[in-house]
């Protein structure tokens, strides 16, 4: 199975309500020297097969066909990365021998 990610954001120029409320937001709960927001969508799709450039194809025709609006959106198409697992650590135990 190929799974591949498509993500979307508003142009620039493009008035992003959303991103302007969550910008509003973080100060009032703590977050302090964020300048902006923007907010996007992702998807996921999965097409049988490997990961393949016509499958890559495939997907970049779906997102300017209906996952993204090209006149307000521009969209990133990639092949889904397998998360990165963090290495295992040992937890700091301190011990009192007193």
């Amino acid at each position: 199975m190929a799974r591949y990610v498509v993500d979307v954001m508003p142009k620039r120029k493009i008035l992003d309500p959303q991103g302007k409320a969550v910008l509003g937001a973080l100060p009032r709960l703590g977050f302090e020297g964020v300048t902006d927001v923007r907010q996007g969508k992702r998807f996921e799709v999965e097409i049988d097969g490997d990961v393949t450039d016509d499958g890559l194809a495939e997907v970049r025709r779906m997102a300017e066909t209906l996952l993204a609006n090209p006149v307000i959106e521009y969209f990133t198409v990639h092949p889904d990365e397998p998360p990165v697992e963090p290495a295992e650590t040992t937890p700091n135990v301190t011990r009192d021998d007193s």
